[in-house]
């Protein structure tokens, strides 16, 4: 067993999905043996009852740009230490035997036991997903601190143009990660420390009152789509990184509802009109879960006074307005029908006061 499970049993950590690395075998073996081949770039297999991932161990040599500019050698005689020395970090290339013996030829638990986040190998400044990665960790786990000489290989990767190279995809996936640990904003710090920051978020506004949002945004416990709104919350276009990250479309348009609602709820005695307003532009009067998660995100945004409680009567007085009189009563004018159901609102928020 390799990976994130030893490492988060070793710290007493509740693992999640276990990954294995098989030494001395090549895919004909596993193939015999009942393992479902799902390895696109290298060899990967299901285990035929458990369906657990089962990797042939493997080399790595860098033959172009990026993270997916590797050869990979999969042959018998690669051995588990050739396997360990090609991963990121020393706590994640830590293996345990089936019988329980931990196997740790690069100092992975040391590093554990010093808190401290250390990249294994000189071959960390080749894979722009690595410096991700790195940030991720440090998010996830703020109580380590990142190696000085780590650090300088994550800069390297940006100098050098590496994190150029990264997909969408696979900075949303880290970044997704990030946002929903304890600690979100140690990640932008980490990218920024490294000068990654404008490359990989671009147009990203990182003042200081966002790392305690990020961390009110956990404590109490809100979804990806309103850290994701937090984090962009100081953006003047938070469309186009969201188009450029291909975020999903539920925290696109949290970013982008969330400042709206924000720029209300600053106005202590906002009318009737307005009230109706941020509903109808925040669609909570057909999606009224969302805007209550939007009223709870804007709740962690400093100096902004939310009475969440009362919004949610107010919306439950426009939503409970007697629609079928007034339709009946226009008579299938349309523009009528409209009128009237505005004017009902509008009353229903009154009285609601």
């Amino acid at each position: 067993m390799v990976g994130g499970a030893v490492r988060d049993a070793l710290m007493g950590l509740s693992a999640g999905d276990r990954d294995w690395v098989v030494v001395g075998a090549d895919p004909e073996t596993m193939l015999a043996r009942g393992f479902q081949p799902v390895g696109t770039d290298f060899p990967v297999f299901l285990h035929p009852e458990t369906k657990e991932e089962y990797a042939l161990a493997r080399t790595e040599r860098k033959s172009g740009r990026g993270y997916k500019g590797f050869t990979f050698y999969t042959g018998a005689d690669v051995t588990l230490l050739d396997d360990l020395k090609r991963r990121d970090l020393t706590m994640n290339a830590i293996a345990q035997a089936p019988d329980g013996t931990v196997i740790d030829p690069l100092q992975g638990c040391r590093d554990i036991e010093l808190r401290k986040l250390r990249h294994v190998g000189e071959a960390f400044a080749e894979d722009p997903v690595r410096l991700l990665r790195l940030a991720r960790f440090a998010a996830r786990f703020p109580e380590f601190s990142v190696a000085d000489e780590t650090l300088s290989l994550a800069r390297q990767l940006v100098d050098d143009g590496e994190v150029d190279a990264l997909v969408p995809e696979r900075v949303w996936q880290e970044l997704a990660k990030g946002l929903m640990t304890a600690n979100p904003g140690r990640m932008i710090d980490v990218l920024d420390q490294t000068g990654a920051l404008p490359k990989v978020l671009p147009g990203l506004v990182w003042p200081a009152a966002s790392q305690a949002e990020l961390t009110c945004a956990h404590a109490a416990g809100l979804p990806l789509a309103s850290r994701y709104a937090l984090l962009c919350r100081h953006m003047a276009d938070s469309p186009a990184l969201s188009h450029r990250l291909r975020a999903p479309r539920q925290c696109q348009d949290y970013a982008v509802l969330l400042p709206e609602l924000l720029e209300i709820l600053a106005r202590p005695n906002a009318d009737a009109q307005s009230q109706l307003q941020v509903l109808t532009q925040a669609d909570a009067l057909r999606r009224p879960d969302r805007f209550a998660d939007l009223l709870h995100t804007a709740r962690c945004v400093q100096h902004v006074e939310v009475d969440a409680d009362l919004w949610i009567r107010r919306l439950d007085a426009a939503r409970q307005i007697d629609t079928r009189t007034i339709v009946q009563a226009a008579a299938g004018d349309a523009s009528a029908i409209q009128q009237g159901i505005r004017q009902a609102r509008l009353q229903a928020l009154k009285s609601s006061e």
